[in-house]
Parts: C-alpha cells; structure tokens; sequence
C-alpha cells in the first residue's frame, strides 16, 4: 500500500532526529531529500502501472470477442477480410501492446527491487491487475490468436475448395449449356414429315448419334448435381443461384429425354409409313409393268389385221379369242389388285400427309394410265368380237360361193373337156362323111351356143368370188381362167374345123 503524508511527515521527523547529532544539518537535509525523490519515483512506478495494467487489460477485453467470433458472410472475399483484419492486427496493433506488457513488467519488477532495497513492504497492485492476472489474460489472448488464425485459415481452405467447386459447377454447367444450346427446338422440328425415305433413314442416324451424344453427356449432369449437392453440404453463400441452375439444368435434361425418346418414336413412326407407301410403290412396279406390257400387246392384238381364207381358220380365231375372253376374269383381278394398291398409298398419304407420297420412284406408270390403257381393252373385246363374227360370215360365205363355184365348174369343166374330144375325134376325120362331119360339128357348135348359159353362170358366180376374194377352192380342180381358155378353146376348134371341113 502506498505510505499516506502523515507517515511521510513521521518518517522525516524521525530522520531529522536521527541525524540531528550528526555533523552537518546540511547532510541531513541532503539524505532526507533523496529519501523522498524515491519515495516519489517509486509512487511514480505504482501509478505508471496501474494505468498501463488497466489499459492493456481494457485492451485485451476489447479484442477477444472479435478474436472469439466466428461469425462471416460465407464467401471467401469476406474470410479475406477477416484474415487481412487479422493480419493487420498483428502487424500494426499487437507490437505496441507487447511493448506496453513488456513496459508493465520491467517496471513492476524495478518497483519490487528499488522497495526492497529500501526496506519497504512489496508492491501489491489493486485486485485483478496482479502480474498473474495479465499474463493470464496475455496467454487467454494469445491461445484466442492461435485458435482465431487456426479457424481463418481452415475457413480460407474450406471456402477456397467452395470457390474451386463453385467454379467447377460453372464451367460444366456452361459447357452443358452451350451443348444443350438449341437441342430442344431440334428435337420438337417437323422437318422429318417433309422428308423422302431415303433422308428419313439420314436423319433416323443423326438422330441415333444425338442420342448416343445425350448418354455421354449424362456423367456430365449427374457431376453437375453432384457438385451442386456437395456446395450445399458445404453450405456455399450462394447456394440458391447454384441450386436455381441445377434444377433448370436437371429440368433441362428430363425434358431433351422425353423429347428424344418422343423424336425416336416419331420417327420409327414416319419411317414405317413411308417404308410401307415404299413396299406398295415398289409392288405396284413390278405388277403394273408385265400388266402394262401385257395390256400393250394385248391392245395389238385385238385391232391387229389378220388374213383368213376359210372358214376353219376364222373359227380358230375365234376360238382363241374365246380363250383369251376366259382370262379376262383373272385379268380384271389383277388390275384391281394393282389399282387397289394405289388407292392404299392414297388413303395412307392422305391420313398422314405425306408430301409427295403420290410419287412413284419406281416406275413412270400409272394408276390411271393403266385404267384408260384397261378400259381400251374392254372396249376392243366386243369390238373384235363383231369383227371375227363378221368375218366368219364372210368366210361362211364364200365357203357357199366356193362350194357353188365348184359344183358348177365341176359340170362346166368335163361337158367342155367332152366337146373338145368330140371336135377332136371329127377333125381327124376318122368317121363318116364330110357332110356328116359337118351336121356333126354344126350340132357341136350349136350345142356350144345352147351351153353358154352355163359358162355365163359360172362367170357370175365367179365374180362373186373375185368380190369374196377367194383365191383357192380345195372343191375343184378347175378355176375360171381354165374354164375361160377351155370354153374358148371349143369354140375355136369348132370354127376351125367347120371352115376345114367347108373348104374340102
């Protein structure tokens, strides 16, 4: 405790009288002052302590709560801060505080040695500033630091990995951005409905190339999700951005599966439309060329020309004819087949709208060519019908002129070879008299006259024949030129004879 002024005043009273028998006053005086110097000096000492104890433990007080907060904004900009702060602190304001605790502890200890070197009581400081009490509170600031620094920089590890997975969600969320960057209006386009089957079996490619592209990129997601929960278990400052675009991303990528399972769909759809108006086209080519090859030389066949001489021949037209008429059935089942199989490709081009689904790749043929081509034939049956059946009446016909042509000259042609004999016999003289031979021929040349009706008839039946234009008759060996030549023949032999005969 510090010596109050009545002690002091005692003290010096008592100097004095000690040395009041000494030699010199002067002495005396001189002691006693120095007595009192360090009196002050060490009352100086006291207070210089106590206000530097006080100070240093305010001090100390004031900063272990912000040594002893863990609070922060999460975000490593802010732990910078703080670690900076915390930096700084140690640079700048806690060097003159160990200074000051230095300071403190000299004195004290100068203190305690000047008091013992004067006999003096030991200094004790007031309650909670002992010596102890602050190196307690420099070592509860001290272990605060170590723990402080301690927490900045595992917070500064942990945020920095924060930051570094931050990043990493970014950047792969970026590039699943860029790459999902107009797939789903890909994915929703009609175009394929436009397409030929050819460019649908292209695109059905792209498509499976698409889809093996979409499976790489599902590590990618499931990263990103990854990421994004691992930042929230981390419990990242910025969680709900992170979060927002994970959902839009998973969002993002539940819908391009759907829309690419729907656009597989589609197209296997499409593909087996078109694959089925492909297989009736090609159908329809190869049944429409042999019918339309058939109905051509059909068409031919029944205007074409032909040339008969007898009734045998027409009736074997005829007859094939009929034959030909008997598959006609069969005929007309396989144009319905082949125009039934337009009428498909219709009905599905029509239910489905498929542009340009009309058109035939394989052939130039067509439905409705093959129906006028079919509808010429059944017109040109009945036709030919009447054709052959008049035909076969004219070859009935000039089966009868011919018949009547051969009865006739089959009476005609051996009652002339009979004159012509006869004439022979009398000009060679062989019986009776001239006169005889001449009543004789006379009677030959009138009976010539008399017969002419018979030739003439033969002309005219004859000029039938020329008009039936038949050029063989299988019922006589005779035709009208020999008939003509025999018929002139007699009578020129009669005329000669009878002038012969006349002239003798």
């Amino acid at each position: 405790a510090m010596p109050d002024e009545r002690a002091v005043m005692t003290y010096a009273s008592s100097y004095y009288h000690c040395f009041s028998g000494a030699q010199k006053a002067e002495t005396a005086s001189n002691r006693i002052c120095k007595v009192l110097k360090v009196n002050q000096e060490n009352e100086r000492l006291m207070e210089e302590y106590e206000r530097l104890a006080s100070d240093l433990l305010e001090w100390i007080q004031k900063t272990m709560p912000w040594l002893n907060s863990r609070q922060t904004d999460n975000s490593l900009a802010g732990v910078q801060k703080k670690l900076e702060e915390y930096r700084t602190y140690r640079r700048k304001h806690k060097p003159p505080r160990v200074e000051q605790k230095a300071k403190l502890e000299t004195n004290f200890n100068t203190l305690q040695t000047k008091l013992r070197l004067s006999n003096r009581p030991a200094y004790m400081p007031t309650e909670g500033k002992m010596v102890s009490d602050i190196s307690n509170a420099w070592k509860g600031l001290e272990n605060a630091e170590k723990a402080f620094e301690e927490w900045l920089l595992s917070e500064t590890m942990r945020l920095e990995r924060l930051e570094h997975l931050a990043q990493k969600f970014k950047h792969k969320a970026d590039i699943h951005e860029d790459w999902t960057q107009g797939k789903e209006e890909m994915l929703q386009g009609q175009e394929f409905r436009q397409c030929k089957l050819y460019e649908l079996k292209a695109l059905k490619k792209k498509h499976e190339a698409f889809e093996s592209d979409l499976a790489a990129h599902q590590d990618r997601v499931e990263q990103i999700a990854a990421i994004a929960q691992e930042l929230n278990a981390l419990n990242y400052h910025d969680c709900m951005t992170v979060n927002t675009r994970c959902q839009r991303i998973c969002d993002q990528w539940d819908r391009l599966g759907n829309l690419t399972n729907r656009r597989r769909e589609d197209l296997d759809a499409a593909e087996r439309i078109l694959e089925k108006i492909d297989l009736l086209h090609l159908e329809f080519a190869k049944r429409a060329a042999p019918f339309n090859n058939w109905l051509d030389g059909t068409g031919e066949d029944l205007v074409d020309m032909f040339i008969v001489h007898t009734v045998e021949e027409i009736q074997g037209l005829i007859v094939a004819h009929g034959q030909f008429k008997a598959t006609l059935g069969e005929a007309d089942k396989e144009y319905q087949n082949i125009v039934n199989l337009v009428r498909e490709v219709e009905s599905i081009v029509s239910q489905h709208k498929v542009p340009g689904g009309l058109e035939n790749p394989y052939t130039t043929l067509t439905a409705n060519e093959l129906t006028r081509k079919w509808n010429e034939v059944k017109q040109l049956v009945p036709q030919r019908d009447n054709t052959l059946q008049t035909e076969l009446r004219k070859q009935q016909n000039n089966e009868m002129v011919r018949r009547q042509f051969a009865e006739k000259a089959n009476l005609v042609g051996p009652w002339i070879e009979k004159q012509l004999d006869a004439v022979t016999d009398i000009g060679m003289g062989m019986s009776g008299s001239l006169e005889e031979q001449l009543g004789r021929l006379k009677n030959l040349e009138q009976a010539a006259y008399s017969y002419k009706p018979h030739i003439e008839e033969v002309e005219k039946i004859h000029q039938a024949v020329q008009e039936g234009m038949i050029f063989e008759n299988s019922y006589t060996k005779y035709t009208m030129e020999t008939l003509r030549v025999g018929w002139e023949q007699l009578l020129t032999s009669i005329n000669r004879n009878i002038n012969e005969v006349e002239n003798q």
